[in-house]
């Protein structure tokens, strides 16, 4: 396929809103940051000399460097004679972009409390006594030559102290994901196009939304059911009351992007489709959780994969005092699901990182099966489905269930962020009547990434109001409403994965392009029931958007990294989906009431992630060992995670 036929199908663009305003950090925390991004995604030159711009490289290094590079760039027509050397040149900050991304990181996204000690580390690295105390030189750290500036960081991810273990590990996540989205350079040298090249772009659903006039006074709205959240829930729910002839209004704090603006690039799609900038954490960064915050909620960002409810699942709700889950009656219910999304196996064609996984586990006797895909009955072989479906193929609610809720009389309200829920007493019950929130229309281009839009505040007067806007803020919105039970917001699930730091990567001798395909559409489930009640760990395939997998991979130096990363082209990556015995917290954050999540992965959990990783021989690994893999290594690692960096095959 030819570039010029790739910008043929290339997505809208989708202009983002306004970044933060004022500075988040000082110029001199400024200059230290992107010191740091400079030290762990440098320019690399060949030179014997030090340099505080460039990580200096002697000649031969750099010539072999150069070899490598060249070696794994796939042959497509974007790619340029001298895009290896380019590649090297560029630097984290020199991106296009780049701060900017940064600064609507720490000013719209990260905590306060997280943006406070980047400051106070930042600020340390630029005096004499910090940085002798951190770094063990008097030199500010960014004047130092980034040959130091790496032996820093390197030092820090030995160090006996866990901030800076905890400091390196974040600094470097933070770099080396934006510096993806922004780079230049990598694009080429992967042979990752902006755009799949398989399948082509369909047509999604023509939605109308609800408008309201400019006004002061508060907007009154009357509905039978009003259900908060446009997601998997709350659009099943639509599509159900309104085909009962119940007048339904679903309504969502997110915006609606037509088929036609999808996948978005990483950039955007981060802001536009996912919770808080899509980097959510727990209170202790131990687990990163990614959310979607689109019309049609995660599923618009999910995969296709879709299975069941599992039987031991099902029994211990019913044990609980649910029933209903183990009746006839579900199991009806989870049929007309599927057959309403198309959720098949029959038409799956599986890419190479799904093919190595499952016929590795055969070789080795391991329980693995295909996952059935809601495609509707398509072939649907894309694996950009992370940055949504531009193929209108993948039956998440914006393409099945909001669709069907519409032609059966439902409305939308997108915009409209939920503050409370209403109550009445009867009868000495409290009985929700509605909802109280904020609209904000989009602005005058129809997008919204202009400043000129209408804000109303919006009274919906509902019979029944269905609360469906996620794990992470249902809790609040119940708390924000008054309700008092202990509960809410607690036993919270999350069927950790990479976040275990059991990502294992390898690479394979051919050129594979992992990012082409289904995601997920196999699994080993050889190792999830491991206490006989149904808790243990699944082994499935990772996205292989750039952007998602590269941030996982360890880094242990500028040059190591960049080589590292320039396989991508050849590696495939599995990781373990955990069914968390224990659980945590959603909870208001004290000063802002944004979402907060307290969550540790328990030492059962811990112990049923590296069962599968290690159990006996190193199972994950072996799985890519039995398929041929050249190089097997284990992503960024925490405290109790195994120290296998990287393992040459002979």
């Amino acid at each position: 396929m030819t570039s010029s036929e790739l910008n043929l199908i290339a997505p809208l663009d989708s202009p983002l809103p306004p970044p933060p305003e004022g500075d988040v950090l000082t110029e001199s925390q400024w200059a230290t940051l992107l010191a740091i991004a400079d030290t762990i995604i440098p320019a690399i030159v060949s030179s014997s000399a030090h340099s505080i711009s460039s990580l200096c490289i002697q000649p031969s290094e750099y010539t072999a460097a150069v070899q490598k590079i060249q070696k794994v760039i796939p042959s497509t027509p974007y790619a340029s004679p001298d895009a290896a050397q380019r590649y090297l040149a560029e630097a984290a900050s020199s991106a296009p972009g780049f701060k900017e991304v940064i600064q609507r990181t720490f000013g719209d996204y990260m905590r306060d409390d997280a943006v406070k000690g980047i400051r106070v580390i930042l600020s340390a690295l630029d005096t004499r006594a910090g940085c002798y105390i951190f770094t063990g030189y008097t030199t500010s750290f960014h004047l130092q030559p980034v040959n130091i500036r790496q032996q820093i960081l390197q030092n820090w991810t030995q160090s006996y102290l866990p901030p800076l273990k905890q400091a390196v590990k974040a600094f470097a996540g933070l770099c080396v994901a934006t510096w993806v989205k922004r780079s230049v350079t990598i694009g080429p040298v992967l042979g990752f196009p902006r755009a799949p090249v398989h399948g082509k772009p369909g047509k999604g659903y023509d939605y109308s939304f609800l408008q309201l006039p400019p006004g002061d006074g508060q907007e009154r709205i009357e509905t039978d059911v009003v259900i908060i959240g446009s997601g998997c829930g709350g659009g099943v729910c639509a599509k159900n009351i309104a085909e009962a002839g119940h007048r339904v209004l679903i309504t969502d704090r997110a915006y609606h992007f037509p088929a036609e603006h999808l996948p978005m690039s990483s950039t955007d799609a981060g802001i536009h489709l996912f919770h808080n900038g899509g980097i959510d954490t727990s209170d202790d960064s131990s687990v990163a959780f990614i959310a979607g915050q689109a019309w049609g909620g995660g599923g618009t960002v999910n995969w296709s994969a879709s299975l069941q409810t599992q039987g031991f699942v099902r029994q211990e709700w019913a044990d609980e005092g649910l029933p209903f889950f183990t009746s006839s009656e579900y199991q009806n219910c989870l049929e007309r699901v599927c057959e309403r999304m198309g959720v098949s196996t029959k038409y799956i064609e599986h890419n190479e990182n799904n093919l190595v996984l499952i016929e590795g586990a055969r070789r080795l006797g391991f329980s693995a099966k295909e996952v059935p895909q809601n495609t509707g009955g398509n072939k649907h072989y894309c694996g950009y489905c992370t940055l949504g479906c531009g193929a209108a193929e993948k039956q998440g609610p914006v393409v099945s269930w909001l669709p069907d809720a519409a032609n059966a009389g439902a409305q939308f309200m997108e915009g409209f962020e939920a503050d409370r829920v209403i109550f009445e007493s009867r009868q000495g019950k409290k009985v929700a009547i509605g909802v109280e929130g904020t609209w904000t229309s989009r602005d005058e281009h129809g997008g919204v990434g202009g400043t000129i839009r209408t804000k109303r505040k919006v009274l919906i007067k509902a019979k029944r109001v269905i609360v469906s806007c996620g794990t992470l803020h249902s809790p609040l919105l119940l708390l924000r409403s008054g309700l008092t039970n202990p509960q809410i917001g607690r036993n919270l699930h999350c069927h950790p994965e990479s976040s275990l730091a059991t990502l294992v990567s390898a690479t394979f001798a051919k050129e594979i392009r992992p990012w082409e395909g289904g995601i997920l559409t196999t699994l080993c489930d050889e190792f999830s029931n491991q206490d006989t009640h149904g808790h243990g760990a699944k082994i499935c395939a990772m996205t292989a958007i750039p952007s998602w997998i590269l941030p996982f991979q360890p880094w242990t130096g500028g040059l190591e990294y960049k080589l590292l990363a320039s396989k991508l082209s050849r590696m495939c990556s599995h990781c373990c989906v955990v069914r968390d015995k224990d659980t945590g917290r959603v909870y208001p954050d004290p000063v802002d009431g944004r979402v907060r999540i307290a969550y540790n992965p328990s030492a059962f959990d811990r112990r049923s992630a590296l069962e599968a990783v290690l159990g006996k021989n190193w199972r994950m690994c072996k799985i890519m060992y039995v398929m041929g893999a050249e190089e097997i290594w284990l992503a960024q690692g925490e405290s109790w995670t195994p120290s296998l960096r990287l393992v040459i095959l002979e």
